[in-house]
């Protein structure tokens, strides 16, 4: 049977339209780092070099190699952490070009460095691209977090996140870092902005 991350992460991936608290343990991902508007051309680029290693991990058996512990799966939704240039925070107005961010997508826990690698060599001999050295593989803990499912555009997410952080304020919380994570639910090359899907996050920590 196929690994659901929708069905069997639903803690993780689909939350309601409230702030909550959720603990999230040590995931793998395939990275790669950008600056900038991510609606200009560099942006999308990233993300298709992204998935392109993603589905060709996830169809190594078809291609004559299987890894140790390989389960049928979905891959997993693209991801994003974002931050500001410290011009990018000393202005007032969002400035898009000021944008920092890591995008990623989340691999199962049977992906290895070496497991990346063969990945790697596939997709330089079949879709060869430069943003391909610039992936890297890694774990990240997020641990304590505070999230929410935002529905509509991306330039409504402050309105999600004032609701996060009067949660934040009313539980003895408080954030641990600037940084935010975003889990893109909706494609949003397909889907209206109004109906957009996203999961929002940040780390946060208990007062003393």
């Amino acid at each position: 049977m196929k690994y659901e991350w929708r069905k069997n992460e639903k803690d993780l991936y689909m939350p309601k339209q409230k702030p909550e608290l959720v603990t999230v343990s040590k995931q793998n991902f395939l990275m790669i780092k950008g600056k900038g508007d991510p609606n200009k051309e560099d942006f999308s680029e990233r993300i298709g070099v992204l998935y392109s290693l993603a589905y060709a991990i996830r169809m190594m058996p078809k291609q004559g190699y299987t890894p140790d512990g390989y389960f049928e799966y979905t891959v997993y939704p693209l991801e994003g952490i974002w931050d500001l240039t410290e011009k990018g925070r000393i202005i007032e107005t969002l400035d898009k070009n000021e944008l920092l961010y890591t995008i990623m997508i989340r691999q199962p826990d049977f992906v290895t460095e070496e497991v990346v690698e063969r990945a790697m060599e596939r997709v330089r001999k079949k879709k060869p691209h430069p943003l391909l050295n610039e992936v890297t593989f890694d774990s990240v803990e997020d641990g304590l977090s505070v999230q929410m499912l935002h529905v509509g555009s991306y330039d409504e997410e402050p309105q999600t996140f004032e609701k996060m952080n009067e949660f934040v304020i009313t539980n003895q919380l408080e954030r641990a870092c600037l940084t935010h994570r975003e889990i893109y639910l909706s494609d949003f090359r397909r889907v209206e902005p109004d109906k957009l899907r996203t999961v929002l996050r940040y780390k946060v920590k208990l007062t003393k």
